[in-house]
């Protein structure tokens, strides 16, 4: 009986190893969104604008921008709604996009903050945030942090 025991605990042991041994280890990882992917999935809002380590998110030049939604569509198209604190001169409205030098520069057809360029160098962009510098006189390099 002890034999018979041994025996069936051996068999079972060898049919689950050989099950799960043809198991995966790991699933396909997802592959990565493109930056089109990533940029166009949600709207975003105004976060945080640094020079170095200084934040200068409540300058007045800034203090507009902060209750703006920007939707960048897939068509290459986007929008900024202003919300209750409107911009001067407004920025409000449709514009177009599309990114440059290898994915590196997001060009935008109009200024974003009044000032600026029409171009941000991108610094990162993932599933939550978009952070892009550009030179803007007086202040200099200055680095925004927008969110979903």
């Amino acid at each position: 009986m002890k034999k018979r025991t041994a025996s069936l605990l051996t068999y079972l042991a060898a049919i689950l190893f050989i099950f799960s041994a043809c198991q995966k280890d790991n699933e396909d990882p997802q592959p990565q969104k493109t930056k089109t992917e990533l940029i166009t999935q949600a709207s975003w809002k105004f976060s945080t604008a640094v020079v170095g380590t200084t934040d200068v998110s409540n300058t007045p030049q800034l203090a507009c921008f902060k209750d703006n939604i920007i939707t960048f569509s897939s068509n290459l198209s986007g929008n900024i709604d202003e919300g209750a604190n409107i911009c001067s001169p407004s920025t409000a409205g449709p514009f177009t996009w599309n990114f440059a030098s290898n994915e590196s520069i997001l060009h935008i057809s109009t200024v974003l903050i009044s000032g600026g360029s029409n171009d941000f160098t991108l610094v990162s962009l993932s599933s939550t945030q978009l952070i892009a510098s550009q030179n803007y006189p007086p202040y200099g390099v200055v680095t925004v942090t927008f969110i979903h």
